[in-house]
């Protein structure tokens, strides 16, 4: 089975295919040639990830999912959340971003925070929202290569270290983006029978 996945974040779709059981095979924005950047103009996660699979929907007509993640921190009043790819403004750049909730944090006691990701799947006309959440905290500073936007500074809970510091399948076996995507997966195996 072919899935279109609405992005042309090339490790999001190589997270996302190392997760994906076989026989699913991910196709990005890229690999249809769409150079389009959809953008994300909600004013949450759910709005964004559905106004991201309704435009491939209503672009190519066929089946596909979009997701948006969001990185919520309790003692900012949940944010960055919804902007947390352009925390630090225009154009998206992680390495201000994750500087400005250290910024942020730099005199904060309670780092507690919490990544979120929601799923909407547009199958066979209908859409399905699946969410995946993960609780940790912000580390004092950047910790680990690997990983991409706030990984270096997000420990999740009883970890001991960032998701960073994490192999890939260590990460997709807690991460937020993993525990949507398996909700979805289920989804689709109730589907092919």
């Amino acid at each position: 089975m072919q899935l279109i996945f609405a992005t042309h974040n090339k490790n999001k779709a190589i997270e996302i295919q190392s997760i994906v059981p076989e026989g699913i095979q991910i196709i990005t924005l890229d690999d249809l040639n769409c150079k389009e950047d959809i953008p994300e103009t909600e004013k949450t996660l759910e709005g964004n990830a559905v106004l991201k699979s309704r435009f491939v929907v209503e672009k190519f007509h066929l089946n596909c999912f979009a997701d948006d993640t969001g990185l919520e921190i309790e003692a900012l009043n949940g944010e960055p959340g919804v902007y947390s790819a352009r925390y630090a403004g225009e154009p998206c750049d992680s390495e201000r971003n994750m500087q400005r909730v250290l910024d942020n944090l730099s005199e904060v006691e309670n780092r507690n925070a919490q990544f979120r990701t929601v799923i909407s799947l547009f199958w066979e006309g209908e859409m399905y929202l699946f969410e995946g959440v993960v609780k940790g905290r912000i580390v004092e500073e950047k910790r680990g290569e690997d990983g991409f936007g706030y990984d270096p500074i997000f420990e999740p809970e009883n970890c001991g270290k960032t998701f960073a510091e994490m192999h890939l399948t260590e990460k997709n076996n807690l991460s937020h983006r993993s525990r949507a995507l398996k909700k979805m997966v289920e989804f689709l195996q109730t589907q092919k029978k």
